[in-house]
């Protein structure tokens, strides 16, 4: 039997969810509705979908440590593909079928983006099943959400005749965001669904369609895939293949230009999570609407939502408003302005401010770093390293650093030296020492670290041995 593998995409940045979704710690990694991220989410709703082969994940470097740890925690074993950079959604998913024709080139490719929410998984998966014998039959299929409301937010899929006695019908043609009076028309014309950017299809019919409607990318995604290398649980992408590649969706590369392409109609609690508003909607409110995180007082406040995440968050009359506190930033907009607020992680790259990019809490392979205080010369940051973990062997130019244990053990080599620390012990390492910390516990290791020196940059950093590749 042939297996369906899912394609989960999971290279987004989530910038209109800023200042909790980080270009470093992206919303699909967050676990903004209960415990689990939107990442493990997706995955999660797949159990019990017949036949379900290993998934396989398409992120990007940054990213990878991320993703294997995600998936560790959900004890699933799976592929991780990584762009060396982002080409969008046709050459990701082109690198996922080339991999998996190795195998079977009729494997069945559920592609999912990490970032969505779907309440009900009983209708979700009754919708995969329902597409899979047009999939197999050598249809590219995309699944149609039901609208609830006119929405201009979404693009359209405009449903043309039935196939066969099921749900599945031929796509008549994909439509651009309309206006209001445009989206209220199609819902009430009840033949036109959301674009969902979810697809069914084989490997081998993805591929022929690539080749077809747009071989520049599939060329260059070939090579690409032909000259990747396995990096721990890993395989890269060759760099300079893959960026040759031109940038386009699946949309427009594919979807648009075929004339296999058909659409299954999804009602099944939908929701892209693309910004606080989104949030919102999903999310459970008291009597006044309003939708509270954390620590917050709210008085006089109604349909506002308000996530405090590191300190006591007070508002007082407002009214469909949106607070975010994280460690280093706030953000006040109205709700029926949080589309725009990537014009303010914009501006932020655009003066070359850390807050677009990274939390003050920074994730690594090993652990974690948070930064604490920083003055002239000197800064102070907490460490946590996973147990069995350790950072590179390394040395800096410009600064000298103390370490507190605080929890856990630490196993550190200074210069020609490897010894123990336990908790409430310390050590010193001089500028210009070669050194590295490791957690040989079981439990994590929390440290205090505090740094002195002419420049305390991230780049001061020399490393000469590294379990995590990099350079």
């Amino acid at each position: 039997m042939t297996q369906i593998v899912p394609i989960v995409l999971s290279g987004g940045s989530g910038t209109r969810l800023w200042p909790l979704s980080r270009h470093a710690y992206p919303k699909q990694f967050i676990p903004l509705i209960g415990e689990l991220s939107l990442f493990q989410m997706t995955l999660r709703r797949l159990e019990g979908l017949p036949d379900l082969g290993k998934p396989c994940v398409v992120g990007n470097d940054e990213q990878r440590f991320m993703v294997a740890e995600q998936l560790r925690m959900l004890g699933v074993q799976g592929r991780i593909l990584l762009e060396p950079v982002g080409r969008n959604t046709a050459p990701a998913i082109a690198a996922a079928a080339l991999d998996l024709t190795a195998e079977d080139p009729k494997t069945v490719m559920l592609v999912l983006p990490a970032d969505h929410l779907i309440s009900d998984t009983v209708a979700f998966h009754a919708a995969v099943k329902a597409a899979l014998p047009a999939a197999q039959e050598g249809a590219l299929v995309t699944f149609g959400v039901v609208p609830t409301r006119p929405e201009t937010g979404y693009g359209y899929i405009e449903a043309g005749d039935a196939i066969g006695t099921g749900p599945a019908r031929r796509v008549a043609r994909f439509v651009e965001k309309p206006d209001l009076a445009t989206a209220e028309a199609y819902v009430a014309g009840g033949h036109h669904w959301w674009n969902s950017g979810m697809f069914l299809f084989t490997a081998e019919h993805y591929l022929q369609a690539m080749e077809t409607h747009a071989p520049a990318i599939l060329e260059a995604v070939r090579r690409a895939h032909a000259l990747a290398r396995e990096d721990l649980d890993f395989l890269r992408l060759d760099a300079k293949a893959f960026a040759a590649s031109p940038s386009d969706s699946i949309d427009y590369a594919v979807m648009e230009r075929t004339q296999d392409a058909v659409v299954v109609p999804l009602d099944a609690g939908w929701n892209d999570v693309g910004s606080w508003q989104a949030l919102w909607e999903v999310g459970a409110k008291d009597a006044a609407g309003n939708l509270l995180e954390g620590d917050v007082i709210a008085l006089d406040c109604r349909d506002s939502y308000v996530h405090a995440d590191h300190r006591l968050v007070a508002v007082l009359g407002l009214d469909g408003v949106v607070v975010a506190e994280t460690a280093d930033a706030v953000l006040v907009a109205p709700r029926d302005r949080v589309q725009e607020v990537k014009a303010v992680v914009g501006h932020l790259k655009h003066a070359g401010r850390e807050e677009g990019v990274n939390h003050r809490r920074v994730m690594r392979p090993w652990g974690a770093y948070e930064g604490i205080s920083q003055g002239d010369r000197f800064q102070v940051k907490r460490i946590t390293v996973k147990p069995g973990e350790r950072l590179s062997l390394q040395m800096h130019h410009h600064r000298a650093e103390h370490w507190i244990v605080v929890r856990g053990t630490a196993r550190v080599t200074r210069g020609d030296e490897v010894f123990t620390l336990a908790e409430n012990e310390s050590t010193y390492i001089p500028l210009g020492v070669t050194h590295r910390l490791e957690n040989p516990g079981r439990i994590e290791l929390e440290m205090i670290e505090v740094q002195s020196g002419s420049y305390l940059g991230e780049d001061d950093i020399v490393r000469f041995e590294d379990s995590y590749g990099r350079g």
